[in-house]
């Protein structure tokens, strides 16, 4: 199963799926607070990239998830890189929890 860009957008099995910097890009803040919020991403993917392996599918899907966590945990006034990339770590890892069943 491959993934194919096609700008903002990825074919992933057959069905178009939104690119995870695309996500990221279209949120509803200010300048200031996207660049941070663009900024914990790449740091934070950095940190757990190796984690998800060499299939482009498996990758992407990761990224869009590291990106919705990321989302999740930021408003307009973030600033902070750093609290950023370590509260969508911890929430995608909360996630991933949750999934698997092991959750405490």
């Amino acid at each position: 199963m491959g993934v194919v860009a096609n700008g903002p957008f990825a074919a992933v099995a057959g069905k178009i799926a939104m690119n995870a910097r695309q996500l990221i890009e279209g949120a509803s803040f200010g300048p200031d607070a996207l660049k941070a919020v663009g900024q914990a991403f790449d740091e934070a993917w950095t940190q757990i990239a190796g984690n998800f392996g060499t299939e482009p599918a498996v990758i992407e899907s990761a990224r869009l998830k590291l990106a919705e966590a990321l989302l999740s945990v930021a408003d307009d006034d973030s600033r902070d890189v750093e609290v950023l990339k370590q509260a969508a770590l911890q929430r995608m890892a909360l996630d991933y929890r949750t999934l698997r069943g092991t959750d405490p």
